[in-house]
């Protein structure tokens, strides 16, 4: 017969409250990431930039052809914005300088949309739920192209989330930017644009 050791009952003790530390510890923090993750998600950008804007990139290229559905199903093609100075802004829900920048899109648009200025939101890749929770929430008035299948990176070539792309009068992509914008870079760069 094999003889069972002997447990020593202060050992056990001093085990199970290391156990249970380490289980409420492991605990909190999944709490904690959860909260912060909930709050990053439900509320919009402040007011102050953590982020500083990038400066765009001077190109000359005809715009893609490019068809997809807007947000309320409508099909959408961005060659019906000829005439224009298009912003073509690619962005996901779940990406935090997009989400930054969303505030400063809107008030540039609001600002020029009246000189022949828009902005096309297109949302890369989400469910259209999510999608209209972050238009009300950001309180978006320029439409919002959804692009499922990420089309309009494809026809971009550019898969970095947010990246803009402005399209002059004539449909030339005349800058290109891969990171978040501010409203003082739309003014230096893109208000030019509007006055030719």
């Amino acid at each position: 017969m094999i003889e069972q050791p002997v447990r020593d009952p202060k050992r056990d003790r001093v085990r199970l409250a290391v156990l249970v530390i380490a289980g409420l510890g492991l605990l909190v923090l999944g709490v904690s990431s959860l909260v912060y993750l909930a709050r990053s998600q439900a509320e919009p950008a402040s007011t102050e930039t953590p982020w500083v804007s990038v400066v765009p990139e001077e190109v000359n290229f005809p715009a893609p052809e490019l068809n997809l559905n807007d947000i309320d199903g409508n099909p959408v093609a961005l060659s019906k914005t000829a005439g224009q100075v298009v912003l073509v802004n690619i962005w996901a829900f779940w990406c935090p300088p997009c989400r930054d920048e969303l505030p400063e899109l809107q008030a540039y648009y609001e600002a020029h949309r009246q000189q022949g200025f828009t902005i096309i939101g297109i949302e890369s890749g989400d469910e259209k739920v999510d999608v209209d929770y972050h238009v009300k929430l950001f309180k978006l008035t320029y439409p919002i192209w959804l692009d499922p299948e990420t089309l309009a990176a494809q026809a971009f070539q550019n898969f970095s989330l947010p990246s803009s792309y402005v399209i002059d009068r004539t449909g030339t992509v005349r800058l290109t930017w891969s990171g978040a914008i501010d409203r003082a870079m739309l003014e230096k760069y893109v208000t030019p644009l509007l006055e030719e």
